[in-house]
């Protein structure tokens, strides 16, 4: 799907760049430092001071760091909070598909009442045009009458806004969303229709227009008038929302036409055939295609039709005339009579059922998440027994993407873990690893809440590069540790010295990636909302994460690797007793094999 797509090309980046980088620090990077590092380094005042400075962090630190590993439990009741905090954000931070771009343009639907005709529904669009261009942001507007994407009929029509380029419309006030807003506002000045400005929508392909696709399913049998009703029950409902701005429906049950109905009987009496009236009635009435005829290099296409002042009214019908199968003509108006009915004129069904969309947008300051969960409630409370509803377009992304970014995020987390049972052969040692992740995605929702942002798609990615990027801090510190205990140092000794050797390393390599990943989060311009989402979700997490694992790991790795050796010293013990109960076995079998 699309949310695969956008994980796919996010994969390919990283692992390409990751397996590139590799390669150079095995092979380009040893050769560069022995040319480029010399034994005699000129002293140099700045990175003295850098040297003294990272020295005093280090200091600082590892007097913190003695103060934690003499609290344990109060750290670890830290933790627990700080994941329940974490538990906490995923609720408090609006769920989204993809945050809305500015793409410089505005999609606006036009619906004129029922039987509106094509030329008033082209005045109805030149006032629209006299509305936009009074806007400075406006750079030109293309007006198309007869179709909308919203449905075709002679009183739709649809006007797509170009907008002056991004780096002439500075500031929030003049970007796409508020243009949109303004425009709302001003467009309900022309009585003559119902005119919604759209967002374009944010993946092109996905949806005709921004917002969201609601769709009414009528499940139950129900007539065109009662799936009208309930449309409009919800729209109603929905308007007076905090959370929805924009509702619309094209669909109506009261677009005027007329019935003609033909007495088969008499036809039948009068040996005229039902083909022989409806192809009348079609010439007449409409058209029907003849032949070509070239004239000087041209070729023309014939059509028959009545004139103008004949076709006029419905009753004009009934005064064509139809050959019967003996040769005499028969006046229609024998034959045929017209009644006004008021009906849908298009009948949409999504998943076979006969439907009606609903579109409509989330209010400004709020999410496409926080729209679905409100449509869906208003619905639940509306509509009748036998109606249903179900998402299309960008919605139906959104609601299928949330299963799959828990799916992906577990999957990203085993993945990690199987990696470092394997390298490690052990257990242990991955699980405090891992336990640095959880610090990491609180930082990143506590940015994203903090900004105002959603959990979007380019946010779960973002989560999910973090996994790998604690999950490395963590590693320096437990390798090295490890390898300190083999040495014979014991376990906190061990880990206090590990964390202070790898201090500086962890530091630097953290605040270069941070600071790299800082142009991301102060992007702007066309395309930034993703830039700004998926940078503020690494940047925020990247921080916390630093700051507190630098505290956390060395507790978990003194917690679970003291937990570790008592099993090993009860493991031992009981081998041992064991082969003390078989030796005195031993010795009684040989004293009674003695005697």
């Amino acid at each position: 799907g699309v949310t695969g797509q956008l994980y796919k090309q996010f994969a390919l980046t990283i692992a390409f760049s990751i397996a590139i980088s590799a390669f150079n620090a095995l092979t380009l990077t040893p050769a560069l430092a022995a040319i480029l590092i010399t034994h005699q380094q000129k002293e140099s005042f700045i990175f003295d001071k850098i040297n003294i400075f990272i020295q005093n962090m280090r200091n600082f630190y590892n007097k913190t760091l003695n103060f934690v590993i003499q609290h344990i439990k109060p750290t670890m009741a830290i933790f627990c909070v700080l994941i329940g905090l974490t538990y906490l954000l995923f609720k408090m931070v609006p769920s989204a598909f993809v945050p809305n771009e500015d793409q410089g343009f505005i999609i606006s639907i036009v619906q004129a009442p029922e039987g509106t005709s094509l030329s008033q529904t082209k005045k109805i669009l030149e006032k629209a045009e006299y509305v936009y261009y009074s806007n400075p942001e406006i750079n030109y507007a293309v007006s198309i009458a007869g179709f909308s994407f919203a449905g075709s009929g002679p009183n739709k029509g649809m006007q797509i806004l170009s907008l002056k380029p991004y780096k002439e419309r500075k500031g929030k006030e003049h970007s796409v969303n508020a243009v949109v807003n303004k425009l709302r506002g001003q467009l309900m000045g022309i009585p003559d229709a119902v005119i919604m400005p759209f967002e374009p929508p944010a993946i092109r392909g996905v949806g005709s227009i921004g917002g969201f696709q609601f769709q009414i399913k009528d499940e139950g049998g129900h007539t065109l008038d009662e799936l009208s009703a309930a449309t409009q029950a919800v729209i109603g409902t929905g308007s007076k929302s905090p959370v929805l701005l924009g509702l619309f429906s094209s669909y109506s049950a009261n677009n005027p036409q007329i019935m003609v109905n033909v007495d088969k009987f008499k036809a039948k009496q009068l040996n005229i055939s039902l083909q022989d009236i409806y192809t009348t009635m079609q010439i007449f009435m409409g058209s029907m295609y003849v032949n070509d005829f070239d004239y000087l290099n041209k070729v023309y296409r014939v059509y028959v039709q009545a004139d103008q002042q004949f076709r006029n009214s419905p009753d004009s019908i009934g005064q064509f005339y139809a050959r019967s199968q003996n040769g005499s003509m028969v006046q229609l108006s024998n034959l045929v009579s017209t009644s006004q009915i008021y009906t849908a004129q298009t009948i949409n069904h999504y998943n076979l059922f006969r439907s009606a969309e609903i579109n409509g947008s989330p209010f400004f300051g709020h999410s496409s998440g926080e729209a679905i969960k409100e449509m869906e409630s208003i619905a639940k409370k509306v509509l009748p027994e036998g109606m249903s509803f179900e998402w299309a377009g960008t919605a139906l992304e959104e609601l299928e993407s949330g299963s799959k970014a828990s799916f992906i995020f577990m999957l990203s987390f085993v993945f990690i873990f199987l990696i470092l049972v394997a390298q490690y052969e052990s257990f242990m040692n991955p699980v405090i690893i891992l336990m640095a992740v959880p610090v990491a995605i609180f930082g990143a929702l506590s940015a994203q809440f903090a900004r105002g942002f959603s959990n979007d798609v380019f946010c779960q990615i973002g989560m999910v590069m973090l996994i790998g990027l604690a999950s490395k801090n963590a590693i320096l510190i437990v390798e090295f540790a490890n390898q300190l205990r083999e040495k014979g140092l014991s376990i906190k000794d061990a880990v206090m010295q590990a964390s202070a050797i790898r201090f500086r390393p962890i530091i630097m390599t953290s605040l270069a990636f941070i600071l790299g990943i800082l142009p991301l989060v102060i992007s702007t311009g066309a395309g930034s909302a993703s830039r700004q989402s998926m940078g503020t979700t690494i940047f925020g997490g990247m921080i916390v994460s630093t700051i507190l694992n630098l505290l956390f790991v060395p507790v978990f790795y003194i917690l679970i690797m003291s937990i570790r050796e008592k099993f090993k010293h009860r493991k031992a013990k009981t081998v041992v007793q064991r082969n003390q109960k078989l030796e005195l076995s031993d010795d009684k079998e040989i004293k009674n094999e003695k005697i």
